[in-house]
């Protein structure tokens, strides 16, 4: 990378950053959504109505993340996965799980620059999103590492349904929850296995914030549900009548993301082996 690209790059994420304090500010002052309307009207997923959700077919494309391969299966992303452009992707998941205008610019931007190729021009399918340490990372909560399962885009209904049977929380009407200590106690045992049983393991500090942050958004937009996390992560499709838990006005900003994110990761204790 030349030096006018890095000082660009330096500068595009400061003024993300800054951009990101104002609207958490602002989030704070503004009301929140009402119920039903979460997800802009006009948009699939207003007021919990979504398309009709189609499993993918042999030869559609899908990636390591269960809420994009949701969004093509229920047609709001193509079908096919292919052919998808990183400003569609910006927008849809914006309108989709309201995370914030600079969350959902940040992270399309990331991907356009690891697979090399423009933000504003480029186009990826959602296999490309699985390129190995680059999102995709060792020891998902619901993926086998990728030197194990090379494919992906499908989850692993076992480690699945031994994450959620792990809630400990409960709701006002006594639903099942997933908790921070859940997930953090999930991270510690998943990196022990990989490590165990993957030959090629990798980790740092990078990826393991990156696995805690996409481990947070079941926290998050989701609120924990394991019944809304069921059928997404099993399925990746949306339990009827869902709407994003994340109410706030400009949706889920960086800066508070990491108030779960950070709280998830520093309570993942891998302990050694004995010899």
């Amino acid at each position: 990378m030349g030096a006018v690209q890095k000082l660009s790059k330096v500068l595009t994420e400061l003024f993300v950053m800054t951009w990101d304090l104002w609207l958490a500010a602002l989030n704070l002052l503004l009301p929140k959504h009402k119920s039903g309307h979460v997800v802009p009207a006009g948009c699939p997923g207003h007021n919990g109505s979504w398309p009709e959700y189609v499993a993918p077919k042999a030869g559609d494309s899908r990636s390591a993340c269960p809420m994009l391969n949701a969004m093509a299966n229920h047609g709001i992303l193509p079908h096919s996965g292919r052919n998808i452009t990183f400003r569609e992707l910006k927008r849809t998941i914006h309108q989709t799980y309201n995370f914030a205008p600079t969350f959902c610019f940040f992270v399309p931007a990331f991907a356009a620059n690891f697979l090399h190729r423009s933000y504003w021009t480029g186009t990826f399918d959602l296999e490309d999103l699985s390129k190995h340490n680059a999102i995709e990372h060792d020891a998902s909560l619901t993926r086998r590492d990728s030197a194990l399962v090379h494919d992906q885009g499908k989850p692993d209904l076992e480690l699945i349904k031994e994450l959620l049977a792990g809630a400990t929380g409960k709701g006002p009407n006594g639903e099942k929850l997933l908790t921070k200590q859940d997930l953090s106690k999930a991270l510690s045992k998943r990196r022990m296995e990989a490590k165990a049983e993957n030959p090629e393991y990798s980790e740092s500090l990078f990826h393991n914030m990156f696995g805690s942050a996409n481990s947070s958004t079941m926290l998050t937009i989701f609120g924990g549900r394991v019944d809304d996390l069921v059928p997404m992560l099993t399925e990746e499709r949306f339990a009827d009548n869902w709407e994003p838990r994340i109410t706030s006005h400009f949706g889920l900003t960086m800066a508070e993301f990491n108030t779960t994110v950070l709280p998830v990761e520093f309570g993942v204790q891998v302990k050694k082996k004995s010899q």
